[in-house]
């Protein structure tokens, strides 16, 4: 399948990110994608203000929705999503289908420090959904830091990983790839186009390098990858490294294999 990492920039109106996520939908259609990635808070702005426009938030989520029924195109974006007051909001993805229904929403679990005290609620659970057998996760920004994460979806068996962020940190891109080495999964990176400077939108194969990145001259673009899991170039990733780690991190086969000798035991001699 064919799925699209956007960066779109990102402000504090509604409206506006609105109308360029659509557009971006329409682009991603017309070439042919399944999937749109974008960025953390591409809908709502990120972080949540206190003066946040919820209803305008809601009417752009709700255009958005009719498009991604229309165009077929499954849409995964950033947006604060409000909780009952006085509780802080959680800094979320939504998962829009093809059918233009809400069908997942994934709550950063792993806030910041000022999020946690200032911004957010954190949420709780990993988030999977599946496209045509292709199996998706989720992680935001400062999740980035926690490979325990990133390893936790590789055990709930995704294939590819959307990481949105919100930040320009070149670094986050470098982790990216690292996670996508060691898990071998691919690994898409949105970012907002005003950071594509520093860090552009991209998407990460199983063997940890780039295969596309966006424009670096901080205007709104995306870029497409085909997800095949007979590419010969990912034989190894998929199908020997991926399986071995899996039997590797079980440990069996190495706890069948220690032995009891005093020249093992022994660890201050040579």
């Amino acid at each position: 399948m064919l799925i699209a990492a956007a960066q779109s920039i990102v402000s504090r109106v509604p409206h506006e990110n609105g109308r360029e996520i659509r557009a971006l939908m329409q682009r991603a259609h017309d070439a042919g994608a399944r999937l749109i990635h974008f960025p953390e808070g591409a809908m709502s702005g990120y972080p949540v203000t206190e003066t946040q426009d919820w209803q305008a938030l809601r009417e752009e989520l709700d255009l958005t929705a009719a498009l991604a029924c229309k165009l077929k195109l499954w849409t995964v974006l950033g947006s604060d999503h409000q909780l009952t007051p006085p509780n802080r909001p959680h800094n979320s993805l939504y998962v829009i289908s093809d059918a233009g229904e809400l069908t997942k929403r994934y709550d950063k679990r792993l806030c910041s420090l000022n999020e946690i005290n200032n911004h957010y609620t954190p949420g709780r659970d990993p988030v999977v959904f599946t496209i045509d057998g292709f199996h998706f996760g989720l992680a935001l920004c400062i999740e980035v830091h926690f490979p325990e994460l990133f390893l936790e979806y590789e055990k709930l068996g995704i294939d590819c990983l959307l990481f949105s962020s919100h930040s320009k940190d070149p670094i986050f891109g470098i982790m990216a790839q690292g996670h996508a080495a060691a898990n071998n999964y691919w690994l898409s990176v949105s970012v907002p186009a005003q950071y594509a400077g520093s860090l552009p939108s991209g998407i990460v194969g199983p063997d940890g390098y780039w295969i596309t990145q966006c424009t670096r001259d901080a205007e709104p673009d995306l870029t497409l990858v085909q997800l095949n899991r007979s590419m010969p170039q990912y034989e190894v990733a998929l199908n020997k490294a991926r399986p071995w780690r899996q039997i590797a991190r079980d440990g069996n086969i190495f706890r069948e294999r220690q032995v009891h000798d005093p020249r093992s035991e022994d660890t201050t001699g040579f």
